[in-house]
């Protein structure tokens, strides 16, 4: 058999690997940079505690590490091809470990020191980045930063790290390092270390988060148990959801979590899941997976309400689906319980009822209709009244329908009209403009006067109630094309005469067609619509587009524009003129620290900060009083999430919401 020439690849410890000899390992100019954000580092930091509780047989693999020798000789450097974010990361988690033992262990200090710095030269590190960034990370691995406010990742992570790590575990963080594995791959002078790097990254498809679920299920389990799990729960999940698997897991996981799961390429929804099911025995997780199918059975009717054996159930459950699926976390989470048992069919129906109604009102005043369902699952949870009082909130008024009706385009209107004139199935009908969108020459609204000789201001007058509720009606198709374009009179006579929809007869009525009677039928039907899509009578209403801190965006790094992402911050009724996460970070914790200290405590010590009794290493801090210091130097993910998290241990989060910009819509 032939070996290889070019590429040498060899299993081996990375703590070893990363303090063997005087090479320095260099990242080429190349190279993207450092980007690695606090919730990788979290999970580094999670495997490495994971293994270290683990036997010694116990190792956890950190893939392939690719890189080229420099020149020759033992002291040639190391040129890194692929896995510098990694062994960054690793090197900065180190840091922090000798930086917290360096003065009350001196010996384990110099064991780390060694993976650090280069024997023979002190003052250099092993690793060297590109030069545009190597000052930034030196000084933050030699622990000599002067300038306190700089912003960097480096800076972000190795305090997180720092923060996450107390000194009495150090080592048994450093024991987890020493076991962590990887496979070092090395070019030889003729390698093409392009097509190889593009080989280890870009082979496949990359997992999609359903995949990584399936995964992430089966690979604990033996052989017979995974076929078992495969056949009996995981195939079902897969049939009932179809292409919509992955939708499924990601509204599941709202409903379940009460919380706005992100639907990106970074693996949100299989982060999520992670963390509401950590690994547990077969037991348990084949309990969970009866759970997972019997909501994915009913997911599947939701895609297709015609397999829902109650007509009245599956006629709402269409009529819900005009508005998209944004709306099934809640839909699911009634639906099981009235399948088993715990609510009548009268509360289903009128859950899917508030649900239509908070949609179409929403839409007509043109307020935003993502990011509402989380909070409703939230106060589902406390009962029918407490979702009631949550959808009020963020229904519009009949007041501020009624004034939007008389002059807006009327969102999905077969399914309002279909509604409003008492026809089920709207298939077969035309969605009839009694004044035509455009009007030709010859239309006439009394049969008399043609287009036109209709004024300027009159045809522009037609024209903007054309779209209007008060303008349309149901229609059969084939009366619709046979009096395309004629004159009101002659609609009149020869096919809304004919119509079997009610309130398309009415119109045989009039004598004549115009702005009048468009706007006498729009209040008439406005009515009507308003006591078919009525919202819960109830006195809470905010049509202020508030949205709840819980359910405020967390976004990755320092985007364009974070200065002003907000409006305002409502905080208990107070109204505060903060415009960005750092400012709110800030205000937040410190009322914390003044109204609900117990509660701050405890967030702090259950997630490691960000208040601490001592400024242990240089960055951004904030005195909160002689002994206690807020930590200022994290990204924006970090303090949006430790925002919610204090408010939400201090029992106020239902308190506090947040006004975004214009800036931060869009952002």
């Amino acid at each position: 058999m032939s070996t290889a020439t070019n590429v040498e690849a060899t299993a081996v410890n990375t703590i070893e690997w990363l303090a063997a000899g005087r090479t320095t390992i260099v990242v080429p100019v190349y190279q993207r940079q450092y980007r690695w954000d606090i919730g990788g580092c979290e999970r580094l930091l999670s495997d490495v505690r994971a293994v270290a509780a683990e036997d010694d047989a116990h190792r956890h693999f950190l893939g392939s590490i690719l890189s080229a020798q420099d020149g020759s000789g033992e002291d040639a450097d190391l040129i890194l091809i692929d896995g510098q974010q990694r062994i960054t990361t690793l090197m900065l988690l180190v840091a922090a470990l000798h930086h917290a033992v360096r003065d009350t262990d001196p010996d384990l200090a110099a064991e780390l020191s060694r993976v650090l710095v280069l024997a023979d030269a002190p003052g250099r590190t092993k690793l060297r980045p590109h030069d545009a960034w190597a000052e930034l990370y030196e000084s933050v691995l030699l622990d000599r930063r002067d300038d306190l406010d700089r912003e960097s990742r480096f800076d972000d992570n190795y305090a997180f790290f720092r923060s996450q790590i107390h000194v009495d575990e150090v080592p048994l963080i450093w024991r987890g390092l020493q076991r962590l594995e990887h496979v070092s791959i090395t070019l030889g002078p003729r390698a093409n270390a392009q097509q190889i790097f593009e080989s280890l990254n870009s082979t496949g498809e990359p997992l999609r988060d359903h995949e990584l679920i399936h995964n992430y299920i089966l690979m604990g389990l033996s052989h017979a148990e995974q076929l078992d799990v495969e056949s009996r729960f995981w195939l079902p999940i897969e049939q009932h959801t179809g292409e919509a698997i992955g939708a499924f897991w990601r509204h599941y996981l709202v409903m379940v979590t009460g919380r706005e799961v992100a639907a990106n390429g970074e693996h949100g929804v299989y982060s999520a899941f992670r963390q509401s099911f950590p690994r547990v025995d077969v037991a348990h997780l084949q309990a969970d997976a009866a759970n997972w199918r019997h909501f994915a059975e009913l997911y599947g009717i939701l895609l297709d309400p015609s397999r829902e054996p109650d007509l009245e159930i599956a006629r709402q459950l269409r009529a819900v689906n005009t508005f998209g699926r944004s709306s099934y976390p809640l839909v699911l989470n009634a639906y099981s319980d009235h399948v088993r048992g715990r609510i009548d069919r009268a509360e289903f129906l009128q859950t899917l009822e508030w649900l239509q109604a908070m949609y179409l009102r929403r839409v007509l005043v043109n307020l935003p209709t993502e990011r509402l369902i989380a909070r409703l699952c939230r106060a589902r949870a406390n009962g029918q009244e407490a979702l009631a009082r949550a959808i009020a909130r963020i229904t519009p008024s009949d007041e501020r329908v009624s004034a939007v009706l008389k002059y807006s385009e009327l969102p999905y209107p077969a399914y309002v009209l279909g509604r409003l004139e008492g026809v089920d199935e709207v298939e077969g009908f035309d969605v009839e403009h009694i004044v035509p969108a455009v009007p030709g020459d010859a239309w006439s609204g009394d049969g008399v006067r043609p287009w036109s000789e209709y004024s300027e201001d009159e045809q522009n007058s037609h024209r903007a109630l054309a779209p209007t509720l008060g303008n349309l009606t149901l229609l059969e198709q084939g009366l619709t094309e046979r009096v395309f374009g004629a004159s009101f009179p002659v609609k009149r006579d020869e096919a809304y005469a004919r119509s079997t929809v009610p309130a398309t007869r009415e119109l045989t009525a009039a004598a004549a067609w115009g702005t009048a009677a468009i706007t006498a039928r729009t209040v008439a039907l406005t009515t009507e619509l308003l006591r078919i899509w009525a919202r819960p009578a109830l006195p809470e209403i905010d049509d202020d587009g508030l949205t709840p801190i819980l359910d405020a965006v967390r976004r990755r790094g320092w985007p364009a524009g974070w200065e002003r992402e907000f409006d305002y911050v409502e905080y208990r009724g107070e109204r505060w003129e903060v415009y960005d996460v750092k400012h709110l970070f800030n205000r937040v914790f410190r009322r914390a620290w003044t109204d609900t200290r117990e509660a701050a405590v405890a967030y702090c010590a259950a997630h490691g900060g960000p208040i601490y009794d001592a400024q242990a290493w240089k960055g951004q801090w904030d005195r909160l009083d002689d002994e206690h210091s807020l930590y200022m130097g994290w990204d924006s993910n970090y303090m949006m999430t430790a925002v919610q998290g204090v408010l939400e241990e201090s029992g106020l989060a239902s308190e506090v919401f947040v006004k975004y910009s214009y800036i931060g819509n869009v952002m």
